[in-house]
């Protein structure tokens, strides 16, 4: 005698899902800003923009404005003379901008305006005189960036706790850090604090580098993860502030896992899982959330809650090129 079939049980017929949403989450004005230099310029010049670097570090993004004539490069010389090039939000060394005027490229700079603070402060530290540790993540665009400001040889990349120790300046010299603007919040303050220990004379900016949008998600996702069983992040691999998150969930004693979009997740984590807390770091499109939530709601009654810890106002302004 044959077995009965087993049949899937529909989502209706399974325990309902609790889904926390983090809120403030995804774009934040920089990227709203970084995107909208790049639709603008298309506009204005018509296709193709030639674009240095990922515009922003989101697949779905870069993909949707190639698709409307963008074409991303990783260095200028991939851009023919005369062509409409933008430099992408994470900023870019000087010698960049200077090529481009030589060869006279009619660039946009889409560069984060707190990136471009943090240039003005490392040029102000080397004009008094001072050399600047730079905490940082090794090779991340926005690091080249801030380190291409500056003279060669007078910043020096502190990544960890560890590094602060092997640094071979005396308490005489005169020095000063800065930060990445997209950097782990708590990592950060301990490595200021070890700096500033063992350098009492070291000065550091008025106001905190890393930036409010990244500070904002982490907070949220401090809010949310306590509370999960586990903790879903979109972005993406690359995204310096989308692995900062999965690290603070973590750090609250929740697994956590990055994706880019919703076909990454598979339903046996689910298994055992009461809430899920969502998040998406700031290049991530709020499409990518629903799609999430779409995706969950196939094998689950998913019940969404929006735990909200900060409200962004956040705008910025455009270059003066596309201002009008």
């Amino acid at each position: 005698m044959n077995a009965p079939l087993q049949t899937a049980a529909r989502p209706d017929e399974r325990p309902a899902l609790t889904l926390l949403i983090a809120a403030p989450r995804g774009f934040c004005a920089g990227v709203d800003r970084a995107i909208e230099i790049v639709e603008r310029a298309l506009e204005r010049y018509g296709p193709p923009v030639y674009v240095r670097h990922e515009i922003v570090h989101n697949r779905y993004v870069v993909d949707g404005l190639k698709a409307k004539g963008a074409v991303f490069v990783e260095e200028l010389d991939a851009v023919p003379d005369g062509a409409p090039v933008v430099f992408s939000a994470h900023g870019v060394p000087k010698a960049v901008p200077a090529e481009a005027e030589r060869r006279g490229l009619d660039y946009l700079d889409a560069t984060c305006p707190l990136v471009s603070k943090v240039h003005r402060q490392a040029e102000r530290q080397i004009e008094a005189g001072r050399h600047i540790l730079f905490i940082g993540h090794k090779g991340h665009p926005e690091v080249v960036g801030t380190m291409g400001q500056v003279p060669e040889g007078t910043m020096t990349l502190v990544e960890t706790i560890d590094d602060v120790a092997g640094l071979a300046f005396s308490t005489e010299e005169p020095l000063a850090y800065l930060t990445q603007t997209t950097l782990s919040v708590e990592d950060t303050r301990n490595i200021v604090a070890a700096l500033q220990e063992r350098f009492p004379q070291i000065v550091g900016p008025r106001a905190e580098d890393i930036c409010y949008a990244t500070s904002n998600r982490q907070a949220a996702v401090k809010a949310i993860a306590p509370d999960s069983d586990l903790v879903l992040v979109i972005g993406a691999p690359n995204s310096s502030n989308s692995l900062r998150l999965v690290e603070v969930a973590e750090r609250c004693g929740t697994a956590a896992r990055l994706i880019q979009r919703a076909d990454d997740i598979e339903p046996e984590w689910l298994e055992g899982i009461g809430t899920v807390g969502l998040t998406a770091g700031a290049s991530a499109p709020e499409t990518l959330v629903r799609e999430v939530v779409d995706r969950l709601s196939q094998w689950r009654t998913v019940e969404e809650h929006t735990l909200v810890t900060a409200e962004e106002k956040m705008v910025f302004k455009l270059p003066r090129q596309l201002a009008d």
